[in-house]
């Protein structure tokens, strides 16, 4: 009986960390969201209020008369502007090291940013893409906009 019993704890620890480690990791949350705002994850798209979750391979989109803000993990803060699509293409940080990547694609609209710890500790690691350029993030603030798809 005991032998059954520690099987199937350790059966079910196994699982339980196979569920986990295959989840996606947070890359940060939703502070301020106004208006229509949504993320779109696996092609399911869903509302975003303040509090939700934003992971590596989001998509944020918001509508004529929404914005929001976004920070991550590093303390990054992302402020996204009316009708505008954002992709998060890439977010791994170590919070120990502050090592990682964060890459994201501005699709259309604007997006305003102040880096946080992985741009300070390595100004290459943080990229946005828009449609006319890459830009390499060599400062803490900027802004960026990016016209629509004709």
């Amino acid at each position: 009986m005991r032998f059954l019993t520690i099987s199937l704890t350790l059966a079910l620890a196994l699982t339980f960390g196979a569920l986990q480690a295959g989840a996606a990791e947070d890359a940060g949350q939703i502070k301020v969201s106004k208006g229509a705002v949504q993320i779109e994850r696996s092609g399911q798209r869903m509302p975003a209020p303040v509090g939700s979750l934003v992971q590596q391979g989001d998509l944020v989109i918001t509508g004529a008369d929404g914005s929001v803000g976004i920070t991550f993990r590093d303390n990054s803060l992302l402020s996204v502007g009316p009708d505008s699509v954002l992709s998060i293409d890439r977010f791994v940080f170590d919070s120990t090291t502050h090592q990682g990547a964060f890459d994201s694609s501005l699709k259309q609209g604007t997006l305003a940013v102040v880096s946080g710890k992985l741009a300070k500790q390595s100004p290459e690691a943080m990229k946005v893409r828009t449609p006319a350029a890459i830009l390499g993030v060599r400062g803490t603030e900027f802004l960026v906009r990016a016209g629509a798809k004709n």
